[in-house]
């Protein structure tokens, strides 16, 4: 049996009445909801009526900017694998992001031909409409999903950066106001189909870089395939936590493997070694069998990277069927979008724990998002930055210090300064 620790007790706490007098911000995972199989009709609508109420909170500090900003230019820049986008207003004001290249170098016709084109001429003050209309604009709504929430944040990401350099504020300040100055990253693992004492062995070497408090590793097969080596998962979960010690906080992820009569065994295992989250244990669009496994444990269930409706996780927070929302800042379609997620996360007491892309700067735009939720998980997820991206921050070394705590900017919009003479290699891509 393990000793007794602070951390036993906290994440024991998690799912008694300790939980409920501990600070949201301070657990090393959401406090579990009262079974949402416990919720009642007259329950259930008063939560729906409350998520409703917040969704209906603008989220964009629109009354910074007094006079319009008309969208004269937005382009979207190519130079081998890299995808930029600048955008420039009637005034000369500009901004400018870093898209996710691995998934806009199949999407690129849908930004040039079905995006680009809505945002001309518009009042960039009005992104959170515009954000709603552009899905309508061309039907793009039947293509809801990676093909237009990517290109979407894309565009966001640099209005809010031209908003950030015009007003001077960071991008956290435009969309809600500062909760968190700092992050304290938890050490993730990506990797499937090598044997339990490799994983160890690469988890080690990565908590050596980044000095992490908590680890976050790979159960399963991904999507119901085929669990290699046979047994991995029940194995590995015992075997980290002897590794790293009752005061590591670890996590694990899923990604759909099982059905629910596989999942819970497994949750049951992570609850015996004091797991603080379990993600995606059954496939992320299986919104009943989600809730089913969270019924049966007690283990904070996460999830969300994949999921694209704004009303499917309306009913996955209402429904109990989540206790971390993990919306992705591309994958979702940018910060407002991700914002109204947070938001009902956090009026029914759940934390927010975005998931980030790994290409570009998508841990930078994770940053600024934080940065603004008074619900922030306490660890986020550590993806290194692109060391091809020549740049330069003023306000952070974006890079973790000794306790796993990483600065985040505060310089005007997206608080880096990209390269001239690397953005003037990129050539604006055509229909």
């Amino acid at each position: 049996m393990m000793k007794a620790s602070r951390r036993s007790f906290l994440v024991s706490a998690f799912s008694g009445g300790v939980a409920a007098s501990l600070p949201l911000i301070s657990r090393g995972a959401a406090r579990k909801p009262v079974s949402a199989s416990a919720i009642g009709p007259e329950e259930l609508d008063a939560r729906y009526a409350k998520l409703d109420d917040v969704l209906k909170q603008p989220v964009f500090k629109r009354e910074l900017f007094t006079d319009p900003v008309i969208i004269e230019k937005l382009e979207l820049l190519r130079y081998k694998d890299s995808f930029l986008c600048r955008v420039r207003s009637k005034d000369g004001a500009e901004g400018i992001s870093i898209s996710n290249s691995n998934q806009m170098s199949v999407l690129y016709p849908i930004f040039v031909k079905r995006m680009q084109p809505f945002f001309i001429g518009k009042d960039a003050r009005d992104i959170e409409a515009l954000v709603e209309e552009v899905t309508v604009f061309q039907s793009n709504y039947k293509a809801q999903g990676l093909a237009i929430w990517v290109p979407l944040a894309t565009i966001e990401f640099a209005i809010l950066d031209m908003f950030g350099k015009m007003s001077g504020k960071s991008i956290g300040q435009l969309i809600g106001e500062i909760h968190n100055t700092h992050i304290s990253v938890y050490q993730a693992n990506g990797e499937r189909d090598i044997t339990a004492e490799e994983t160890i062995e690469h988890l080690k070497r990565d908590v050596a870089i980044s000095k992490a408090k908590a680890i976050k590793f790979k159960l399963g097969g991904r999507m119901s395939h085929p669990e290699y080596p046979v047994g991995r998962s029940e194995k590995l979960i015992p075997l980290v936590r002897k590794t790293f010690g009752d005061e590591m906080v670890i996590s694990a992820d899923a990604n759909g493997s099982y059905t629910p009569a596989e999942a819970i065994p497994i949750g049951k295992l992570m609850q015996e070694y004091k797991y603080a989250f379990y993600e995606e244990p059954v496939p992320f669009d299986w919104y009943e069998e989600t809730k089913q496994v969270a019924d049966a444990l007690r283990i904070p269930i996460a999830g969300g990277e994949q999921e694209p409706s704004t009303h499917n996780f309306r009913w996955l927070v209402a429904n109990g069927a989540l206790s971390i929302v993990q919306q992705d800042m591309f994958y979702f379609g940018g910060m407002v979008r991700c914002m109204r997620v947070a938001r009902m996360a956090n009026a029914m007491g759940k934390q927010c724990i975005p998931h980030i892309s790994s290409t570009g700067l998508g841990y930078l735009y994770m940053m600024h998002f934080v940065s603004a939720i008074p619900n922030s998980g306490p660890y986020h997820e550590f993806k290194e930055f692109n060391n091809d991206l020549p740049y330069t921050c003023a306000t952070s070394t974006l890079r973790s210090d000794d306790n796993g705590v990483l600065k985040i900017p505060t310089g005007p919009g997206v608080g880096v300064e990209i390269d001239p003479a690397y953005i003037a290699k990129h050539e604006v891509v055509k229909a």
